[in-house]
């Protein structure tokens, strides 16, 4: 028998009823649309994340926000967990190996077959002794590649955790940034807010003076009143929002809630200039969600393997040896109590065979959902990034123009002021002219801060903040 199984073992060990999965194609462009900022094949998705955000407040921020954030410890955790798995798995194939003490006393039955035999051959004792220890090794040949699949299953499940990882810093570092800079724009709006509510002050007062003099109605003061109390309700409405997005940037980190220092204003955070996007197919490729996917579909590949091979004998070759005797004395007398067991054995599942094919069917759904998943990954990283570039370039565009439109609202309303104050504007072209400049400085701060977000997107859909 057990040369059969040899013989077996020799003629299976190269047949497999699983390949490995070949990597799936990345159907990319060759350039990303509205990439007018591509320029060479480098990508600021390789930089460092400290490389690319200058601002040192920013940096703290995302520095502590990775020691201390508890969706980055979670993953860190997980990674741990699936090293532990993965090296489990690396022994599936390693004989198991036991160590067996047996002692045992039984008194039968005088009319039983043994208790029979005993008066028949004169044994002395009415006990029967048993003493035995023995070391036992069984191991399962690996025919049809299923214990290959489980390996490679839990090495890609070890590399996507590594994956997922990558993706909750990438998405942490874009939200601490982008949280950031809506903190700077409403430090910016609120000091519009304010500033604009002392220019209303200035106004009422002049035309509260008009009014005493009886140049104008009370309508005059009153519809000026209104104007300034409109700006001044927007300053508690930021201070709301900036204690709010504080709150939100220390939890975030990690921290309880409380002020963040900052040092910056927002029109004076720089980006980087040179905006390359690099090869599209070498950026998706690389992005961790990609990645992941594709590691799902790997998982998915060897979980086929493996279901597979469940339907196909499983030849186990098993042996034992120790020393064994009927008395303790006897024990140590060797060679005579010195055996020894070797085995082979053939499993071959007939009744669950429906249960086990159908596991393989649902294995192989299952492989080919991760398919789409992963092609759906990877049409959606392009989509991302396309997006975000075209984002980048009108927002730029919007920016320049408000800019200009900000810059002719204020000297409009300094004219305004000034014809008003010699008698030849009305109270009305002055308050519309104050509120245009404070919509349009707050309109301002708010494309700023987008064409910043825009730029932090683009450096986290190219996968960088990962590293």
């Amino acid at each position: 028998m057990l040369r059969f199984s040899v013989l077996l073992l020799i003629l299976l060990s190269g047949c497999r009823v699983s390949s490995d999965l070949q990597r799936t194609p990345l159907i990319v462009p060759d350039q990303f649309r509205s990439a007018t900022l591509q320029s060479d094949s480098a990508s600021i998705g390789e930089m460092k994340w400290k490389d690319f955000y200058t601002d040192e407040i920013l940096r703290d921020l995302i520095d502590t926000a990775l020691i201390n954030n508890y969706d980055m410890q979670v993953a860190l955790n997980k990674i741990e967990s699936a090293q532990v798995l993965l090296s489990q798995a690396k022994w599936n194939n390693v004989p198991e190996i036991t160590f067996n003490g047996i002692a045992s006393s039984s008194r039968p039955s005088d009319n039983s077959i043994t208790g029979l035999s005993i008066k028949q051959f004169g044994i002395g004792s009415r006990h029967i002794e048993d003493y035995s220890a023995n070391l036992s090794l069984s191991w399962e040949a690996d025919i049809w590649g299923k214990i290959r699949n489980q390996k490679n299953g839990a090495l890609a499940a070890y590399l996507q955790t590594g994956e997922a990882k990558k993706l909750i810093q990438s998405n942490l570092v874009a939200g601490i940034s982008q949280g950031y800079y809506n903190l700077l724009m409403l430090d910016a709006q609120l000091d519009i807010a304010r500033r604009n509510v002392k220019l209303n002050d200035s106004t009422l007062h002049i035309v509260e003076l008009q009014y005493q003099a009886g140049q104008v109605t009370s309508l005059a003061v009153q519809q000026t009143e209104a104007q300034r109390m409109a700006a001044a309700q927007l300053v508690p409405q930021f201070e709301q929002r900036i204690t709010i997005q504080e709150n939100a940037l220390k939890v975030l980190a990690g921290r309880l809630p409380d002020k963040v220092q900052r040092t910056a204003t927002l029109f004076q955070i720089n980006t980087v200039t040179n905006l390359s996007t690099g090869i599209p197919s070498v950026i998706v490729g690389r992005r961790p969600d990609v990645r992941a996917a594709e590691l799902t579909l790997t998982i998915s590949n060897a979980n086929v393997g493996v279901t597979k091979a469940n339907l196909y004998p499983a030849l186990r070759i098993s042996a034992s040896g120790g020393i064994n005797a009927f008395k303790a004395s006897n024990w140590f007398t060797i060679p005579a109590s010195l055996f020894g067991i070797v085995s082979g054995s053939i499993a071959q599942p007939i009744l669950n065979q429906k249960r086990l094919r159908s596991q393989y069917e649902l294995a192989q759904l299952e492989r080919a959902r991760s398919i789409l998943i992963f092609r759906q990954s990877v049409l959606n990283a392009v989509g991302e990034i396309s997006d975000v570039l075209v984002s980048i370039e009108k927002l730029k565009l919007q920016s320049d123009i408000a800019t200009e439109r900000v810059t002719t609202l204020k000297k409009a309303t300094a004219n305004a002021t000034l014809l008003f104050k010699n008698g030849l504007a009305n109270y009305l072209e002055v308050i519309t002219a104050q509120g245009n400049v404070l919509q349009g400085e707050l309109e301002l701060a708010t494309l700023k801060r987008a064409e910043l977000n825009a730029v932090s997107n683009l450096y986290r859909s190219l996968g960088g903040g990962g590293q």
